[in-house]
């Protein structure tokens, strides 16, 4: 087993500050939960995760040669358009023997804990690298805002070679911050940013969601497939719920074919968002799905706090520019949430799908989308059979989690709302994380998986933290 590489603790003081709520709301009334020094969630986060021990995961391909290293370069465009079944089969092809992991990985996380209203109390944000092994607390202001890091772009073969080091800056004007992350690729929570720049379409009356729209791509990918016709409505669905490429594919084309997708970005530089960027698409088929696609665990945080919806101000920009959940609709907001609780992969920070199971380890204790549900118990999902009955876990169910998961071979995100069922305490937050720990990586005690069966492609640290910040936010209440 590999040996945490030697270092002090990297800690960066907690920002526990309290968002500006609107002229109409006083911080003080606000406060219900200030986040004192010592005891806040951003504490919470950075021994969590420290104390799961991320760098204990297994590299099932770690490159050998130079050449490898320039394959995986060449695999970082439409990386989305393999499933875990084939990148496991090309796992198992390259490495026989999974070796330790190299360094301790990218995870880049987010909690912004919300009051009964939905307006934001209080947040923590920690990065883990290799250059910060025990994570660190990210400064952040009472806007929930940052300029205390230096985004860096990710880079496949780079963070092999170049000890994760990134080259191309996400943000500009960053080059004397104090911290350095290359951040993960999105994977499929990147299609939070397709269906909030369709949804803005829908309020501006350029569409509708029942409009029937036919996707026809005047190029072919193996991430988009064919030419299909369905309705907008449907095609966000399938985005969502079950992660869609296909139907993702043709929403990035249909705000292609609007002239909207500079507009979708500068809205997000507007929002303050600064770090959300859905770049070099492909026009012609919506596909192209690469590394200049990117976004932090705070600013998707943020991006959920707004379809979410509160009354007043949710931050202020840097520019000086209030921000409140009037960025969308609130029927563009009802139908989002409504979309994000029907999530169908419930099996990164929490683990409902394999409900019962010995490993993974249980996550958030979410309640199951009752459209998954077979007479029997188990969920099918997007063709993923999952052999589990989850219906004992909804009995057990403290929460709903409206969430978007995603997943390559070197990323791994997750991304939610989380609120307490009735009678079952307060609780509401919104959780982001993304990593670099797809199913390339994985737990050295993971049992075999077995024929026909769906793989668990994710470390089960990621569950076990999902449940200490659940636990934690539910004794907060």
């Amino acid at each position: 087993m590999k040996i945490r590489g030697i270092g002090t603790r990297a800690f960066v003081g907690m920002a526990a500050a309290m968002a500006l709520l609107g002229t109409i709301i006083e911080p003080a009334q606000a406060a219900e939960r200030p986040d004192h020094s010592g005891g806040g969630i951003a504490q919470k986060l950075q021994q969590t995760m420290d104390q799961l021990h991320f760098e204990q995961v297994l590299d099932l391909a770690p490159p050998t040669a130079s050449a490898q290293a320039r394959a995986m370069t060449a695999q970082s465009v439409d990386k989305d358009a393999t499933t875990p079944q084939q990148r496991a089969k090309r796992f198992a092809a390259l490495a026989s023997d999974p070796q330790p992991i190299v360094q301790q990985p990218q995870i880049d996380t987010t909690v912004i804990e919300l009051d009964a209203h939905g307006r934001p109390v209080s947040s923590g944000t920690v990065l883990m690298s290799p250059q910060y092994p025990h994570g660190i607390v990210v400064p952040v202001d009472g806007n929930y805002h940052s300029d205390a890091v230096r985004w860096r772009q990710w880079d496949d073969a780079g963070w092999y070679t170049d000890h994760a080091q990134g080259t191309v800056d996400i943000v500009p004007g960053r080059e004397n911050a104090p911290l350095d992350f290359m951040e993960p690729y999105p994977a499929s929570v990147l299609k939070l940013m397709v269906v909030f720049g369709v949804l803005r379409l829908v309020d501006q009356g350029t569409v509708k969601l029942d409009d029937t729209y036919a996707y026809q791509p005047t190029s072919l990918s193996s991430l988009c497939g064919d030419a299909t016709s369905d309705t907008i409505r449907d095609y966000i669905d399938a985005s969502i719920t079950w992660s869609s490429n296909a139907a993702s594919c043709a929403l990035v084309k249909l705000l292609w074919d609007h002239n909207a997708v500079d507009g979708l970005n500068q809205t997000f530089q507007d929002l303050g968002l600064e770090t959300m960027q859905l770049k070099e698409t492909n026009p012609a088929n919506g596909g192209h799905w690469s590394n200049p696609v990117t976004m932090t665990s705070l600013d998707t945080a943020k991006l959920l706090m707004i379809i979410n919806g509160s009354p007043g101000r949710l931050w202020t920009t840097p520019n000086g520019t209030p921000v409140t959940a009037d960025a969308l609709s609130p029927s563009s907001r009802r139908f989002f949430k409504s979309e994000l609780f029907q999530q169908g992969y419930n099996d990164v920070l929490s683990t409902t799908s394999w409900c019962g199971a010995d490993y993974p380890a249980p996550g958030i204790p979410q309640l199951t989308a009752s459209r998954w549900i077979a007479a029997n118990g188990t969920t099918t999902v997007g063709g993923d059979a999952y052999a589990h009955d989850v219906r004992p876990c909804n009995l057990a169910a403290q929460v709903t989690y409206s969430h978007k998961t995603g997943l390559v071979g070197n990323s791994a995100s997750d991304a939610g709302l989380v609120k307490a069922l009735p009678g079952k305490g307060g609780r509401t937050y919104i959780i982001a994380m993304f990593s670099n720990l797809g199913d390339q990586y994985q737990d050295p005690n993971r049992p075999p998986t077995a024929p026909g069966a769906h793989p668990v492609a994710y470390t089960e640290k990621f569950a076990q933290l999902g449940k200490i910040i659940d636990q934690f936010e539910a004794a907060r209440h």
